[in-house]
């Protein structure tokens, strides 16, 4: 089974629209926001997880490490 793919260069609302289980995640990782009414089409149109990560204080680490126990591999590096 090939497993998931979440390229940290891509925003939020690229991400969720791809995949909806990464929205999910995203709560589950400290990202609550992201569950209120029109945040994905707003704020997620700009925001990295990275960035979102940086201005909520949530190590990028363990946000990592919880989609990798969900499954996906992390993609990063220049875009």
């Amino acid at each position: 089974m090939d497993s998931k793919v979440l390229d940290l260069n891509k925003t939020v609302y690229q991400l969720c629209s791809a995949d909806p289980e990464v929205k999910v995640i995203l709560a589950e990782a400290g990202f609550v926001d992201i569950l209120k009414p029109g945040m994905l089409e707003t704020a997620g149109r700009f925001m990295t997880i990275p960035k979102g990560a940086k201005a909520k204080g949530i190590d990028l680490e363990v946000v990592k490490k919880l989609f990798a126990e969900h499954g996906y591999s992390i993609k990063e590096g220049n875009s």
